[in-house]
């Protein structure tokens, strides 16, 4: 378990930071990607609705003509690139491929499992995952999508030659143990079966929940057209310029231009399989969290959307008193975890002194203006895993300097917290945290780096605490949790046999009240080592204009049904 353990967790690090890092405050900064789209410069050849190239080349986002209905969703993330051979799927790149390519399921706004191109995933024993496709699904061109183009894409992700990580198909029969690949010119894969022309199983080597299958696999599968892009070669898969144009989708939305920094440009798939979107062009709108407010007020953007976009605490009240606006609170999903190397710091009644000493709920109230909450551990309220009964730990200096005295500490030494620079909320936070650490005899040195210094930092023991923002998946924490909490080499150094037995137990049943259970030890564990600690958990502000109905920001599941999204003028 530990090889599915800690290779999973390194997947999830390149789509959870991303989407951590821009849901409260801040630049929106983010680590460095691995994208190979041509960033700052627009992408000639605008493909029209039924996959034809259209002469002309796009100077800037799509302006509807007379008679067209066009969306502008404003976000503050970057875009990577639109090559799902050449990217980490971070939440704006992922959301960028899968208004062309479904995903094979997708969470929606109730964290329930909504089939996107598979209408069904079964298992019977925890290794053998059968995914149905929907029989209706259809490419743009009219060809039925087949098990056989899930069976090409996976077999593309494994290969050497591409070089895909985002995937990290490791856990399936036939890939190596460590890189996830396929032997170089493999012509099959153990872990892959047809069963059925719109049938395919998965195999697993090590028993793997539903949840994390559907979580950590099918939310990130976009399946390519086999008989489209077979023609060309492993090699050239991540840098074909087929990707910056592509004719041929199962999506809404075929686009028709691209600037990484400044916007994503589409338009409608009027032969999509589930209905012709009535959105006739949309757009996803790159600015600076400074101008969410003036664009949602002057109507240059409809819609914001918790994980993509950054906007700044100071403008919430400013944007809640807007008349031409609906404002929505995302559910707290998004946790600023603070990770405490315990090679550095092995007592643990020192680490909870480190807990008891800070006033969280007064940093809830003050920093979020109370749109969030205070939990113990990993998961939030809204998780179906939350056990309520594991009450966080209260503020209490008085209890913080019994157990600092206990341990012997004399208050010589001084603390190494490293903070995203990118997160501007909590580097003011991290002022009072160390206020209220000083009032006990602990001293700490306030570092702040942007991201990618940060994950360097985290790469090491060099820290004796690190604070980032941290979005554990509410129906699946698995891969995260355990390796955050996997021994040397985790951002905790810390391991415990019950702790490690419980997150075992988790992939060992489908039951909720039996996974409850098992988190409610690791939690309660976290309260007793104190190897981590939630500072607070965020519940980002989203707006969607009057005119536009059928939306809704959300955490989960934002385009889900963007087909049936429209406006009123």
């Amino acid at each position: 378990m530990k090889q599915l353990t800690k290779r999973l967790a390194i997947l999830l690090l390149a789509i959870v930071m991303m989407l951590a890092v821009t849901a409260c405050g801040g630049s929106g900064e983010t680590a460095a990607d691995n994208g190979t789209g041509t960033e700052g410069t627009d992408q000639s050849g605008d493909v029209g609705a039924e996959g034809t190239e259209q002469s002309g080349e796009s100077a800037g986002p799509a302006t509807a003509a007379e008679g067209e209905k066009i969306i502008n969703i404003g976000v503050t993330d970057s875009l990577g690139g639109v090559n799902p051979f050449a990217i980490d799927q971070t939440e704006i790149n992922k959301y960028a491929l899968d208004l062309m390519f479904l995903p094979l399921m997708e969470l929606d706004k109730d964290l329930n499992f909504q089939g996107m191109l598979a209408d069904s995933i079964t298992t019977e024993d925890n290794i053998n995952f059968i995914v149905h496709v929907d029989d209706k699904a259809t490419w743009s061109d009219g060809t039925p999508v087949t098990a056989y183009d899930v069976e090409y894409s996976v077999m593309r992700y494994a290969s050497p030659i591409v070089a895909n990580t985002t995937l990290l198909l490791y856990a399936f029969e036939g890939t190596d143990d460590e890189t996830g690949f396929l032997e170089e010119g493999a012509d099959s894969m153990a872990g892959l079966t047809v069963l059925d022309d719109k049938t395919i199983q998965f195999t697993s080597k090590y028993p793997m929940a539903l949840t994390t299958f559907q979580n950590s696999y099918a939310r990130y599968l976009h399946v390519l057209p086999k008989h489209i892009i077979e023609k060309f070669s492993e090699s050239e898969l991540a840098s074909n310029d087929w990707f910056n144009h592509p004719d041929v989708i199962n999506g809404p939305y075929f686009m028709t231009g691209y600037d990484a920094d400044h916007y994503i440009s589409y338009s409608a798939n009027t032969n999509y399989w589930k209905g012709a979107p009535k959105i006739d062009k949309l757009n996803i709108r790159i600015v600076d969290g400074s101008q969410i407010y003036a664009g949602l007020q002057s109507g240059e953007i409809d819609i914001t959307q918790h994980t993509m976009t950054a906007i700044p605490q100071e403008d919430y009240e400013s944007i809640e008193a807007l008349n031409n606006v609906k404002v929505v609170y995302g559910s707290p999903v998004t946790n600023q975890s603070a990770f405490i190397q315990t090679a550095n710091i092995p007592d643990a009644r020192v680490r909870q002194a480190l807990v008891y000493a800070i006033d969280r709920q007064q940093l809830v109230d003050q920093l979020l203006k109370g749109h969030g909450e205070v939990v113990d551990g990993f998961l939030s309220s809204a998780s179906p895993f939350f056990d309520a009964s594991v009450e966080p730990m209260e503020y209490n200096p008085e209890k913080a300097k019994e157990l600092l005295a206990e341990a012997g500490w004399d208050g010589s030494q001084t603390l190494r917290f490293y903070v995203n620079s990118g997160d501007n909320t909590f580097v003011n936070g991290a002022q009072v945290i160390a206020a209220q650490w000083a009032a006990v005899g602990i001293n700490a040195e306030i570092t702040t780096v942007d991201l990618a210094t940060l994950m360097t930092v985290a790469g090491t023991t060099d820290y004796d605490i690190m604070a980032v923002q941290y979005t554990y998946a509410p129906v699946d924490p698995y891969p995260d949790v355990s390796w955050l909490l996997g021994g040397e080499g985790s951002w905790t150094g810390y391991y415990n046999d019950e702790v490690a037995a419980a997150l075992d137990g988790t992939q060992q049943t489908s039951n909720v009240s039996e996974i409850k259970d098992f988190y409610s030890v690791v939690n309660r564990k976290m309260q007793e080592d104190a190897a981590m600690f939630s500072v607070y958990v965020i519940s980002a502000q989203g707006a969607v204009s009057n005119r536009v109905s059928g939306a809704e920001p959300s955490v989960y599941g934002f385009f889900n049904d963007v087909h049936n999204w429209d406006v009123t003028e």
